[in-house]
């Protein structure tokens, strides 16, 4: 394998493990932010958004 080929398999090997980092921390913050909203939503706190709540 040349120095070429070693530098362009690291690079992708790189890149592929940042994307799953990145993805893998997205998906848990999304986890997080549901279960902080269904909280709220259990305590009585409505979004602004819910007019029907309001009326």
């Amino acid at each position: 394998m040349s120095v070429h080929a070693v530098f362009v398999t690291a690079a992708y090997a790189i890149t592929v493990v940042v994307l799953a980092g990145l993805i893998g921390w997205i998906l848990l913050d999304q986890r997080a932010r549901k279960r902080e909203l269904a909280a709220l939503e259990a305590a009585g706190v409505r979004r602004r958004s819910d007019k029907a709540a309001r009326s």
